[in-house]
């Protein structure tokens, strides 16, 4: 398991969410790394038919801690319908805290 899917499988664990900038600090990556090691994680998902582990990031300014809008592009281009942000972004997050 890669320390980023490690750190988003404790924060499913956890219920809990991270700011882009913050795992980035912590992961030691530059952000643009960040984001194409969130897109593959994306795709590997897409196909597994599993919740995206993506979900769990949020926008620093967010007021309803949401993910960037290249995460809902993403998952457009992935198949799964975004319309409504904030409700696709909780079923993801339930579904990632919830035991199959």
């Amino acid at each position: 398991m890669t320390p980023l899917a490690a750190r988003l499988a404790a924060l499913a664990a956890a219920g809990d969410t991270i700011t882009y900038g913050h795992l980035a600090k912590e992961l030691g990556l530059r952000m643009a790394d960040l984001t194409a090691q969130l897109e593959a994680l994306m795709e590997a998902d897409a196909r597994e038919g599993k919740p995206f582990r993506a979900a769990l990031l949020c926008q620093r300014l967010s007021p309803d801690h949401l993910p960037a809008p290249g995460f809902f592009q993403k998952a457009a281009e992935l198949g799964r319908p975004t319309d409504d942000p904030a409700a696709f972004t909780a079923r993801e997050r339930q579904r990632l805290s919830s035991p199959e």
